[in-house]
Formats: C-alpha cells, sequence, structure tokens
C-alpha cells in the first residue's frame, strides 16, 4: 500500500509540474489527469488509509492534519477547476495549491506512511493496497469538497458521484473532440 501511494505521489508531483511548465492542450490535459487522480487519491486515503492508521495507533494529531490539508487541497482544487486555467490569477494560485501539496504529501509519507510502515505486516500492506485500489475504482472523478474526509461521508456519495462524474467527463471530452459547446 505504501509503495501505491508513494508512487501516486510521484505521479502527482510530475503532473503539477506540467501544469506550470506547459501551455494549451498539454497544459490542460495535465490539468485534468491531476484533477482526476487527486480525486480518487484523496477518496482512497480517506476510506482506506487514514481509519488504518488509526487503527494501529497513529497519532491522532497526525491524521487529523492530513485530513485537515486534504480538506484545503479540495476546496482549492475545486476553486482552481472552476477558474480555468486561461483566468489571469490562475497562475500564482496554482503554484501555491502544488508548493501545499507537495508538503502533504512529505509529510504524509514522513509521518503518517513511516508509522504504518512500522506498525503493519507487509501481508496486511498488500490488503490496504488492494481496499485502496477498490476505494480508487468507487471514487468520485473530481473534488467534492462538500462532502468531507470521512468513510460515512465518502461511501454514500462516492459510487454514483464517480458514475456522474465519468460520464460528465466523457461528455466533455467528446464534446471539445466534436467542437460542440
Amino acid at each position: 500500500m505504501i509503495d501505491l501511494l508513494v508512487a501516486q505521489h510521484g505521479r502527482i508531483k510530475a503532473l503539477l509540474e506540467q501544469v506550470l511548465v506547459t501551455e494549451g492542450q498539454v497544459r490542460q490535459q495535465a490539468f485534468d489527469d491531476l484533477v482526476r487522480l487527486l480525486a480518487v487519491h484523496e477518496c482512497a486515503e480517506a476510506e482506506v488509509v487514514h481509519p488504518a492508521s488509526r487503527h494501529h495507533a497513529v497519532s491522532g494529531e497526525i491524521v487529523d492534519s492530513r485530513l485537515h490539508e486534504e480538506q484545503e487541497a479540495k476546496h482549492a482544487l475545486a476553486s482552481l477547476y472552476d477558474l480555468g486555467l486561461d483566468h489571469p490569477q490562475f497562475d500564482s494560485r496554482f503554484a501555491a495549491f502544488a508548493e501545499r501539496l507537495i508538503e502533504h504529501a512529505e509529510l504524509e509519507e514522513k509521518e503518517e506512511f513511516g508509522q504504518l510502515q512500522l506498525q503493519t505486516s507487509h501481508d496486511e500492506r498488500v490488503r490496504l493496497a488492494t481496499a485502496v485500489r477498490i476505494a480508487e475504482a468507487f471514487a468520485p472523478a473530481h473534488p467534492h469538497p462538500e462532502v468531507g474526509g470521512s468513510v460515512a461521508a465518502n461511501l454514500p456519495i462516492g459510487p454514483p458521484t464517480a458514475v456522474f462524474d465519468r460520464i460528465h467527463g466523457a461528455l466533455r471530452e467528446w464534446r471539445s473532440q466534436s467542437s460542440i459547446a
């Protein structure tokens, strides 16, 4: 599980960099990929990783801090998404968002994942990786800051919202490829 999440953090950092340095359709695609990956990744962490951390007595303060940061990131990402890449304030807001997100990922890896590594067996981490993949399969494809970060909050909205988000995304992509506004 930890290897899976750290690899996703690497992919997130690469997408952040792509959005910062590219232009046009490449930048839009990188941003869209980032939005999808973050929505799915953070939902899976909220549903699987943070509860596992609490179960294994990772400091509640650490878990609460990561959840708070993730909730702030959901709001910031939703705001950036609504703002759009062409908005004059997008670049400065995105740069600040990227900096906070990288700091969050590094704290998560050092504090939370480090403790989980010590307190779980290899077999348990393999089972948790499977649970993360299942949670990601049913996670919303876009940030929904109004949902919150708890398992109870995400589970009822996750599958239906994921379907809606994927349909909405597919239609938007079809429209853009078909030149239909």
